[in-house]
């Protein structure tokens, strides 16, 4: 299995994003493996204790591939843009990005599949084929394919490089005063709850800029750019200022006025440079079904 390490890993010891990545293999076997030379970063051996940097190339040997098999499905895809190399696809809140050991039907990943075969990048090994950055289940909008792995390593080097653009629309709870301003809050994994992220002082450096669109009542219409892309970033650091997404009840919302799926939040415009090209390609897509809800009894 081929891995290529993000902003999101970058960071992490190589023996905590395997077992991460690969939960139905205990750590100690991963390092035992890693141990016996099972597993490279940029074609060299290493220890389980390495930390890895963005674009790091991780190949691992894993033995049970085989039930990491993730079939086709016919699943209607929204394709916003395309070429030889890559897609856009705008993804439908309520489903999920790429399998995992407890679901693995009805994923974007089991789609794109039955879309385009064997043309995906496996640079994230075969439970992520194609997927280069994620939204969560319940987040809609835009999220890019790639579809060879020297398309996907362009990608990341984008990513890293600052030359990529991902902005967001959410509805919060409360009233924002400030018109624009930035949360840097460094983000990691919750001590307790280990499925949420948390404002740590030892966490990964995260920075989010937030521009108010619209003010209602009891509510706030804004625009996220995300500098950084840490898991759940807007969802922490709108709580961790007292601003919730609207019915995000991990993330503390509280009670629910207007029924929605979880987390008023999409990912609604995307600007990155056309592999191997020096075009520029920006994308914007309408308010989801959501966010328009929501809107309509705001209003």
């Amino acid at each position: 299995m081929k891995f290529i390490i993000d902003e999101n890993n970058e960071g992490e010891r190589l023996d905590l994003f395997l077992s991460e990545l690969i939960p139905n293999i205990s750590r100690s076997k991963i390092q035992a493996s890693i141990k016996d030379g099972k597993a490279q970063v940029n074609s060299k051996k290493t220890k389980s204790s390495y930390i890895l940097k963005g674009a790091d190339i991780v190949c691992f040997e894993l033995l049970q591939e085989e039930s990491q098999k993730i079939q086709p499905e016919k699943i209607a895809l929204n394709i916003v843009w395309e070429d030889e190399n890559m897609a856009v696809v705008n993804k439908p809140s309520g489903m999920l990005t790429h399998p995992t050991t407890i679901e693995k039907t009805g994923t974007l990943v089991n789609a794109l599949l039955y879309h385009y075969g064997e043309n995906l990048s496996t640079l994230n090994g075969e439970m992520r084929r194609g997927i280069v950055h994620r939204l969560d289940r319940n987040t809609s909008g835009l999220i890019m394919i790639a579809k060879n792995d020297k398309t996907h390593e362009f990608l990341v080097n984008e990513m890293r490089e600052k030359r990529f653009s991902k902005k967001y629309l959410a509805i919060t709870r409360g009233v924002i005063e400030k018109d624009e301003f930035e949360i840097n809050s460094p983000i990691g994994r919750h001590l307790t709850q280990p499925h949420k992220q948390s404002i740590r002082e030892d966490g990964k450096e995260s920075l989010t800029l937030v521009k108010v669109l619209n003010r209602f009542q009891d509510a706030t219409l804004v625009e996220l750019t995300l500098i950084t892309g840490r898991t759940h970033q807007i969802r922490v650091h709108l709580s961790s200022i007292g601003h919730p997404v609207y019915n995000d009840t991990l993330y503390g919302f509280g009670k629910i006025k207007i029924k929605t799926e979880e987390q008023v939040l999409q990912s609604y415009k995307l600007e990155f440079t056309k592999p191997f090209t020096q075009e520029r390609v920006l994308l914007e897509i309408p308010y989801d079904e959501k966010i328009n809800k929501v809107l309509k009894a705001l209003t």
